[in-house]
């Protein structure tokens, strides 16, 4: 199947640069032909993955941002000129998957989306014997990258339910900062220490909803563990 990338940018010279790269490796491009609505054309191109700019006209990436997690679930890398700490934690906690500093490196790029594609729409293989997983008294779809307790169910972002799957699924032992980086992106050396940060605050602001604000445990110098609660089976 041909993966549709949806390009949110307002610099033409950029915007056609990444149009022919990335259908060179045979993706589809599409965008919107105004900024004044990403909304329409984003749900008329049904893509696999969007890249957001953060400073456009009339609104910018992170109000777009918004609108789409609204919508859809689609992994979102932003890419952005803006350096400052908070520009990423914003866009990670506005939903985004990756933050990439431009100018950068087509190879980078490239890694990046290929590596968010792909668990994105690859984690679950064939022969994986379950679509759930029972925790604290909640389930997880990994399907759906829900988890639902007793009244409520919580939609989690790609990068939230990877966290989970991955913690959930190592039994009550730490994995480290390491190789959750190495699980999550593939490739370390393309990561923001920073992002996997932002997606476990992100996380455990979420499990709190379901009463599991301490279920999340982080083991300084050492990485993170989910753990069983008391009184939770």
């Amino acid at each position: 199947m041909e993966e549709t990338i949806f390009i949110v940018e307002d610099d033409a010279a950029i915007y056609s640069s990444l149009k022919e790269q990335l259908e060179q490796w045979s993706f589809k491009v599409e965008g919107p032909e105004s900024f004044h609505d990403i909304i329409t054309p984003f749900t008329k191109s049904s893509p696999q993955l969007v890249i957001m700019d953060i400073q456009l006209p009339a609104y910018d990436g992170f109000h777009w941002c918004r609108e789409i997690r609204a919508v859809s679930n689609v992994p979102i890398i932003f890419l952005s000129s803006r350096d400052h700490p908070m520009d990423i934690v914003m866009a990670m906690n506005m939903g985004g998957d990756d933050y990439i500093q431009k100018p950068f490196h087509m190879d980078v790029l490239l890694a990046k989306l290929q590596a968010t594609l792909r668990r994105a729409y690859l984690y679950a293989e064939p022969d994986e014997p379950t679509d759930e997983l029972k925790w604290n008294g909640t389930t997880i779809d990994l399907k759906r990258c829900v988890i639902s307790g007793a009244n409520e169910e919580i939609e989690l972002t790609k990068n939230e339910f990877f966290i989970l799957a991955i913690l959930v699924e190592s039994h009550d032992e730490i994995v480290s900062r390491d190789d959750l980086i190495r699980k999550l992106w593939d490739d370390e050396r393309f990561v923001n220490d920073n992002t996997l940060t932002v997606n476990v605050t992100r996380l455990r602001q979420k499990l709190s909803d379901l009463g599991l604000d301490e279920a999340i445990v982080t083991k300084k110098g050492m990485g993170y563990m989910a753990v069983t609660l008391q009184g939770k089976s």
